[in-house]
């Protein structure tokens, strides 16, 4: 009996041991992706800064790292950072989610109906090689300057990639999944919604991410083309008119910042809480 308690003990202890290297060792493994990814940029601050202090160009068109910080603090002191962090992110918000659903509608359409597919395919095969940075000029003429040229931009941006996505993830569904469910007299509408739909989930949010990626950068040019006040976008283009480098820098930081936050962070903790958990996708970097 004192035998298997100490076997029991024992092997308690290795357990815990085990655990407690495992968490040490994840935490290592974090510790060193991290500070390997911020290498490249403080190698990428030494570089500006050394091209600085050689006076390669002029302060005022290459200020230092410590000037575009001290306007960094300046912006987010008296407000103005937020408001246009805020007017871009609210454009983006609502030009992603009308060009989400129009693509992921004519998507389902296309995976389903022959007809549609042959209707639909050859425009997305056209449009899509065609930068959303091209129909700007079209866009304000048509539209004007304003919010509504921009979010034109940015629904075109966000459309044809999830459209395409989502056809490919229908047209593309598990013919296993298809026929046991054929064979359990599933049909039709059923079909779709319990089988073809799910199974497409992984194209479709792949298609999601491609289509945020891309109506980002497309709203960053249709704020600087089109935006007639607020916006990221807009505060660089007005700061070139000022040769206010510093403000453009700032902005520019900003820019790759926020989008980071909005594509990587919070559309993967989107996915890792849906596809993921579901099984249809495989975590990046799993």
């Amino acid at each position: 009996m004192s035998q298997t308690a100490s076997d029991d003990a024992i092997r308690t202890e290795t357990q815990e041991d085990v655990s407690a290297s495992t968490v040490k060792s994840g935490s290592k493994a974090a510790a060193s992706s991290f500070f390997g990814n911020l290498f490249p940029f403080l190698v990428l601050a030494l570089a500006w800064e050394a091209v600085v202090q050689l006076d390669v160009f002029p302060p005022v068109l290459m200020p230092s790292l410590a000037d575009v910080f001290a306007t960094f603090w300046t912006m987010l002191l008296n407000g103005t950072l937020f408001f246009h962090l805020g007017a871009s992110v609210a454009r983006l918000l609502v030009g992603f989610t009308i060009g989400a659903t129009i693509g992921i509608a004519i998507g389902l359409v296309m995976g389903q109906f022959r007809p549609a597919e042959r209707f639909f395919l050859p425009l997305l095969s056209a449009l899509m090689p065609v930068p959303a940075l091209a129909w700007i000029p079209l866009f304000v003429l048509w539209f004007g300057l304003g919010n509504t040229a921009t979010l034109a931009v940015i629904i075109f941006a966000a459309s044809l990639p999830t459209a395409f996505n989502t056809w490919t993830g229908v047209k593309t569904a598990n013919p296993v999944w298809i026929r046991a469910a054929q064979s359990m007299g599933c049909r039709g509408a059923r079909m779709f919604l319990k089988v073809i739909l799910p199974g497409s989930l992984a194209m479709i949010f792949t298609g999601l991410r491609i289509g945020l990626s891309q109506s980002w950068r497309a709203l960053v040019a249709g704020e600087m083309l089109a935006a007639t006040a607020w916006g990221m976008g807009f505060a660089i283009f007005d700061a070139r008119e000022f040769l206010a480098t510093d403000v453009m820098l700032v902005m520019v930081l900003m820019i790759g910042f926020t989008g980071f936050l909005i594509v990587t962070v919070l559309f993967g903790l989107v996915e890792k809480h849906t596809v993921v958990k579901w099984g249809m996708l495989q975590e990046v970097g799993a």
